[in-house]
């Protein structure tokens, strides 16, 4: 049910930087603030709302990702993920900004990703041809 609601979010957040092409500018203190107490108490809006207005961040910490050879795409996508949980997630009872939790989520899905792929690339087939031979036929490990 929680993925659901992550790729729901995803899915609207992906929709709204689309439509508009630009980041909504982050909260003031007293906003943020405002909003984190409405989140806290069951409001779905107040989430949607933080969410997006940290949207800016996430692009932010993917820029020294996608510089590494990665799409951007699903840089920003995965760093989104890990935005949607760390505004779900957050605790302000912690003492630590929602910025400065979020920007640890984001980066940590990012690098939990890059991970990930590097485990699936080190993952060889011995069936998998590696070359062709003199007479171009394929050249398998096996």
């Amino acid at each position: 049910m929680q993925l659901l609601q992550y790729l729901s979010d995803l899915v609207f957040l992906a929709a709204y930087v689309g439509c508009f092409g630009a980041f909504s500018a982050p909260l003031c203190m007293e906003q943020e603030r405002m909003y984190v107490e409405r989140m806290l108490s069951g409001d779905d809006d107040a989430r949607k709302v933080l969410i997006e207005h940290n949207l800016r961040l996430v692009a932010h910490i993917a820029k020294k990702y996608i510089k590494a050879g990665r799409d951007s795409d699903d840089v920003i996508s995965v760093g989104t993920i890990g935005l949607i949980k760390a505004v779900s997630t957050y605790d302000p009872t912690k003492g630590v900004s929602l910025a400065g939790y979020a920007g640890r989520c984001v980066e940590n899905e990012i690098l939990m990703r890059i991970r990930a792929e590097r485990r699936q690339v080190s993952a060889l087939s011995l069936m998998e041809p590696i070359g062709t031979d003199s007479d171009g036929n394929d050249v398998l490990l096996a």
